[in-house]
């Protein structure tokens, strides 16, 4: 299976970027650039870092994961998002000690959605989704850019509903 840098990121534990620099220093095994972008083979599920000469070795994520990973919805992120017509991250992806936010989540497999009011110390952590430790994740993030078409889209479509509105009023009055 071939993956691209943002998902061998993610399943190295590391930033793209970081895999980036490891990219252009030839410690990917296998890894090659088609076009504009990487394809990353995967051996046993996980991409393959040859190690460095000098310093101390790579802390990145080989092992399978042991732990659970949790997704919660950042709920003032969600309503500042509303409320100021911006982009942040609404998403929060919990595995281990690592916390990535992000914009969109990819589950390749089992999970589950949780309610505990009780075990919450405030209401949006009182909700949250469960991925069972053998399951990837992948997390995209976005930089609002991609959007704008929409907001392009959505505020002709006022603009318009507007214009006719007033053309009735006008139509209107001038019987």
């Amino acid at each position: 299976m071939v993956v691209g840098t943002t998902q061998a990121a993610s399943l190295l534990g590391i930033s793209s970027q970081r895999l980036r620099m490891l990219l252009s220093k030839d410690r990917i095994k296998g890894a090659k650039k088609v076009g504009r972008f990487w394809q990353i083979p995967l051996y046993d599920g996980v991409p393959v870092v040859t190690e460095g000469r000098r310093g101390p070795k790579g802390t990145w994520n080989q092992d399978k994961h042991l732990e659970a990973t949790y997704i919660h919805v950042n709920e003032q992120a969600l309503k500042s998002n509303h409320k100021n017509q911006t982009s942040l991250p609404v998403f929060t992806v919990k595995r281990g000690e690592r916390t990535h936010c992000c914009h969109e989540v990819e589950i390749a497999g089992a999970c589950r959605l949780v309610y505990r009011p009780l075990q919450a110390e405030s209401i949006s952590d009182s909700v949250w989704l469960q991925v069972e430790p053998n399951v990837p994740v992948t997390t995209k993030v976005f930089t609002g850019s991609e959007n704008l078409d929409d907001k392009l889209e959505e505020s002709q479509d006022s603009l318009d509903a507007t214009v006719h509105e007033v053309s009735e009023i006008k139509s209107y009055f001038s019987i």
